[in-house]
C-alpha cells in the first residue's frame, strides 16, 4: 500500500481477523501479515494518529460481482473503514496519537454497508488511503474513475487496471503473477457464508485469478466494456461463446470470409446441436435482413476486418438491424484492435479479440476474451467456467506486459501497413491488394469512417501461379512464414498452402483462396528495411 507524502511499515499474512498488536519489525518486510504501523517519529508523519478498524463482516457484504476484483488473502479488509479518531482530519506531523483500539473493540465495529449485487467494486489495497467514512460510518471509497486522468488509449493500455490499485496486495509497479489453482477458507464458517454469498472468494484457479483480473480490466477500459473474460485462445473464445448464447435448435448468421477452424466448427459442430446457420458476403445488408425475417437468429457473428481479405462490416448499420429483431451482434475485432476500432461503441453487443495477435504482439502467449455487458458475458462466463480453457496467469502477465506497448506497435503497423500496400498496389509484379486504407477497397468509404487505422496486415496476390509465389515468399529475408499475426515479428504466409492445403484447388476456390494469394503481416522493423526486402524478393520473380 504506498501513501503519498507518508512512510509505513507492514508484512503480510494471509488472515481475516483485525491484528492491531504492535508494529514489526523491518526486517519482517517480506513476511505475509499486512499491519499499518501508527508509531510516532517523522519517519511515520502523516499517518501516525490513524488506526483502521477492519471489520470482520466486510468482506461479507462485498457484491458477487466484487469477488473478481479480490483474492481470498484478505484484501477486502485493507479496503475497509472507519477511522477510529471519529472522522477527525489528519494531525500534523508530531501531534500526539490517540489511544490504540483493542482487537476485541475492533472486532465488535458495526460496518452499515449495504452493497448489491450490481454494483461494481474494485478492492485495492490503495482504497484504503482513499476509504473515508460517512456520518453513519459507512465506507465511502473515494477513488476517481480512469477517465479523469487516463484521456487516450495509450495511457490506458499501460495504467488501466493497476494505476488505481489492484486485487492484490502490493507497491510493485508491475502486477505480480498469483500462481495458485485454489483459494482456501480459514474455517468451515467461511466456506458456508461463501456458498450463501456472505462471503468473496475466486474458490477455485478455473474461476478466476488475480492477475487475470487485471488483464480482464484494462481489455474492458479499452473496449469501454462493462465486462471482459479471458480464455486459453481466441477460437475457445469464439466456441464459448457460440455454445452460451445460441440455443439448441437456434440460428447463427456468419460471413463468407473469416477464420476457417471457426468455419470448420460452425459447419461441423454446431448442426450436432440442431443449429443452423446463414452465411453471406459481409458487405450484403439485404441478405443480412432476409435472415432475421426468415429465422429467429440468435447471433450475428462476423469478423470486421475479416480474414485474409480485410473485408469490413457496417458496424452501426447491422448491430441496428439485429437488435430490431433481439439478435446479439459480436464483432471478431483481432485484425483491428481495441486502438483503430471500438465496435462496442459503434453498437456491437459483443467484441472478441485473439489476444494471441496484436495484443500481446509478442508471439508468445495464447489468449481471447470476449467483451460487452455484465448481463451477456456473465452468461458466456458461467459457461467458460464449466468448459474450463482457463487462461494461465503467467499467460496472463505477459499479455498485461505486452499492452503495454500496444499504441506504439499498432501505430508503427498501421504507418507501415499503409505505405506498403501503396508501394505493392503499384508494383507491376503484383495483380491485386487487400487493404481497407487503399481507395481500391471496396468497403474504404465505410473503414474511414470507423476506424482510426487499417492495421499491419495487407493481403495481395501475386501475377503468376503458386510456384512463383512461392519463390517470392521463399526470397524474402525479414519475415518468418509461419502463421499468426500482429507481433513484432513480420510473418508471411500463403493461406492456400497454410490454411487450405488439405482441400483440392477447386475447393479453396469457393473461397476465393488462390494460389498466388499472400497474407503479409508487417511487424515493427524498419520501414525501409521491409520496403527493400519485398521488393527485391518481387524482383526474383
Amino acid at each position: 500500500m504506498a501513501v503519498s507524502s507518508s512512510h509505513m511499515r507492514f508484512t503480510f499474512e494471509c488472515r481475516s481477523d483485525p491484528d492491531f498488536s504492535p508494529p514489526p519489525s523491518f526486517d519482517n518486510l517480506r513476511r505475509r501479515n499486512f499491519r499499518s504501523s501508527a508509531g510516532s517519529g517523522a519517519a511515520f508523519h502523516g499517518v501516525s494518529s490513524l488506526i483502521y478498524r477492519f471489520p470482520p463482516n466486510f468482506q461479507r457484504q462485498l457484491s458477487t460481482k466484487a469477488r473478481r476484483n479480490c483474492s481470498n488473502i484478505g484484501v477486502a479488509q485493507i479496503v475497509a473503514a472507519s477511522w477510529s479518531n471519529n472522522n477527525a482530519s489528519n494531525p500534523a506531523a508530531g501531534a500526539p496519537a490517540p489511544p490504540a483500539v483493542s482487537a476485541a473493540d475492533a472486532a465488535t465495529v458495526p460496518l452499515p454497508v449495504d452493497i448489491t449485487a450490481d454494483e461494481d467494486v474494485v478492492v485495492s489495497a490503495n482504497d484504503a488511503v482513499a476509504a473515508a467514512a460517512d456520518e453513519n460510518g459507512a465506507v465511502q471509497l473515494n477513488h476517481s474513475s480512469y477517465s479523469s486522468f487516463l484521456k487516450s488509449d495509450a495511457s490506458k493500455t499501460i495504467h488501466a487496471a493497476e494505476r488505481l490499485g489492484r486485487g492484490i496486495v502490493t507497491d510493485g509497479i508491475t502486477t505480480p503473477v498469483v500462481n495458485t489453482s485454489a483459494y482456501f477458507f480459514k474455517k468451515t464458517a467461511d466456506l458456508i457464508d461463501f456458498k450463501e454469498n456472505r462471503q468473496v472468494s475466486y474458490e477455485y484457479g478455473r474461476y478466476g485469478n488475480p492477475t487475470t483480473v487485471v488483464l480482464e480490466e484494462k481489455i474492458s477500459a479499452l473496449e469501454g466494456a462493462e465486462s471482459t473474460v479471458i480464455m486459453a485462445s481466441g477460437m475457445c473464445a469464439s466456441i464459448v461463446l457460440f455454445l452460451a448464447v445460441i440455443p439448441a435448435g437456434g440460428h447463427l448468421v456468419t460471413t463468407t470470409d473469416c477464420y476457417r477452424k471457426t468455419r470448420i466448427f460452425i459447419e461441423t459442430f454446431l448442426p450436432k446441436m440442431g443449429i443452423t446457420t446463414t452465411v453471406i458476403d459481409p458487405a450484403d445488408v439485404g441478405a443480412l435482413e432476409t435472415a432475421l425475417e426468415q429465422h429467429n437468429v440468435s447471433l450475428f457473428f462476423t469478423e470486421s476486418p475479416t480474414n485474409p481479405f480485410l473485408r469490413c462490416v457496417d458496424i452501426k448499420l447491422v448491430s441496428e438491424l439485429c437488435h430490431k429483431k433481439g439478435t446479439l451482434l459480436c464483432i471478431d475485432g483481432t485484425f483491428a484492435t481495441p486502438l483503430n476500432q471500438k465496435a462496442l461503441a459503434l453498437g456491437a453487443d459483443l467484441i472478441l479479440h485473439s489476444l494471441t495477435k496484436y495484443m500481446s504482439g509478442h508471439h508468445d502467449v495464447l489468449g481471447g476474451c470476449v467483451s460487452g455487458s455484465t448481463k451477456v458475458v456473465s452468461q458466456i462466463r458461467t459457461f467458460h467456467h464449466i468448459l474450463g480453457g482457463t487462461l494461465n496467469p503467467n499467460a496472463a502477465y505477459l499479455l498485461i506486459r505486452g499492452m503495454k506497448t500496444l499504441h506504439l506497435r499498432v501505430q508503427q503497423q498501421n504507418s507501415t501497413g499503409m505505405g506498403m500496400a501503396k508501394i505493392l498496389e503499384a508494383h507491376p509484379k503484383v495483380k491485386r491488394v487487400y487493404y481497407p486504407g487503399l481507395s481500391s477497397h471496396p468497403e474504404h468509404e465505410l473503414a474511414k469512417r470507423q476506424m482510426t487505422g487499417f492495421g499491419g496486415v495487407v493481403s495481395f496476390e501475386i501475377d503468376g501461379d503458386l510456384h512463383t509465389t512461392i519463390k517470392f515468399v521463399d526470397s524474402l529475408k525479414i519475415p518468418y512464414i509461419a502463421a499468426s499475426f500482429g507481433g513484432c515479428e513480420s510473418i508471411v504466409d500463403q493461406p492456400a498452402i497454410l490454411s487450405y492445403w488439405d482441400l483440392p484447388q477447386s475447393e479453396r476456390a469457393k473461397y476465393k483462396i488462390h494460389d498466388n494469394l499472400v497474407r503479409f503481416s508487417f511487424g515493427v522493423e524498419d520501414f525501409e528495411d521491409l520496403k527493400a526486402d519485398v521488393l527485391q524478393a518481387l524482383e526474383a520473380i
